[in-house]
């Protein structure tokens, strides 16, 4: 074999590795595309998710706002009732005492 002949069979041997390597990358390429169009499709599908789960954390954070008020509403009911019922207390005793009092009084009922 000669050096020319050397030098053929190095240059073909390049060249089927150039040929080769670019069918690696073609085939990577492709499978990069469709690496890619998955990644969109996925990246669609999370903002559809995300989207969803913005207005569902607003309705529940009315909801929580509206059940709240209700409740303040509840208590500052309950506070007043509560108040009056205080208030009552010292004349409801009162009328207690009073009731025992005309009970000393009458006479004893027969058994």
């Amino acid at each position: 074999m000669t050096s020319d002949d050397l030098t053929l069979e190095v240059l073909k041997s390049i060249r089927d590795e150039v040929r080769h390597t670019n069918g690696q990358i073609e085939q990577t390429n492709a499978r990069l595309d469709q690496t890619n169009g998955r990644l969109d499709q996925t990246n669609a599908r999370l903002d559809s998710l995300r989207e969803e789960l913005s207005r569902r954390i607003v309705e529940s954070e009315v909801r929580t706002s509206t059940a709240i008020t209700d409740l303040a509403g509840t208590v500052r009911e309950m506070t007043a009732l509560l108040r009056n019922l205080v208030d009552l207390r010292p004349r409801m005793e009162r009328c207690e005492q009073e009731i025992e009092a005309l009970k000393q009084r009458l006479p004893p009922a027969p058994h």
